[in-house]
């Protein structure tokens, strides 16, 4: 079952990629609130592809969509992750007025702690960032997946997720392995500090 932490407003913006998480989260809150969907396109081969599926999958649905795309190319210096997330969060700070909600869960609260803690700031993902939320951190990414296959709910894989030359898919798919050899009970390590963070200010 989908846990989400905090209440919500009847009416919510929702960053939707396609992936399992989100769609997950849109079906789930779809539910019982007023989804406004927003799509975010990085102009990758996969990017296109994803807002078509998403313009079907609200167009079904029945909700709004609103589309962002990523401008320019990638400036030297910082990696494409990070710049990306820059421009994603500059494209959600457009709406202001109502919380955006992303689908961040447990899993990437762990990967994150595992990745800052390499550069010895060992955190996890906030609840709050201004006025984005993230309310579906107590959930395990095979929670989001089961409610989709339960549910019939569609999703589009994107195949650059199994790249591991970006940081986060290398720790997922090469480092978390052996993370949880030595810990086992990682998840719920973290977990109780996600609970203990928890701010709805």
């Amino acid at each position: 079952m989908i846990k989400l932490q905090g209440k919500l407003p009847r009416q919510v913006w929702l960053a939707c990629s396609g992936g399992v998480d989100s769609m997950a989260a849109l079906d789930f809150l779809s539910r019982n609130h007023q989804v406004n969907v927003l799509y975010f396109n990085h102009n990758t081969a996969h990017g296109d592809v994803a807002q078509a599926f998403m313009e079907r999958q609200c167009a079904e649905r029945g909700l709004p969509l609103t589309c962002g795309e990523a401008k320019g190319t990638v400036p030297p210096g910082p990696s494409r992750e990070a710049w990306w997330r820059e421009q994603r969060y500059e494209f959600f700070d457009k709406f202001f007025t109502v919380p955006v909600i992303t689908c961040h869960h447990l899993d990437d609260c762990v990967e994150t702690w595992v990745m800052s803690s390499m550069h010895g700031t060992g955190k996890w993902i906030p609840y709050r960032r201004r006025h984005v939320v993230r309310p579906f951190r107590l959930n395990r990414k095979r929670e989001l997946e089961l409610w989709c296959n339960l549910n019939n709910v569609p999703w589009i894989e994107d195949n650059s997720n199994e790249d591991i030359h970006y940081t986060r898919n290398y720790v997922r798919h090469k480092m978390m392995p052996h993370v949880l050899e030595v810990n086992p009970g990682i998840h719920k390590t973290i977990k109780k500090k996600v609970l203990e963070d928890y701010d709805e200010s």
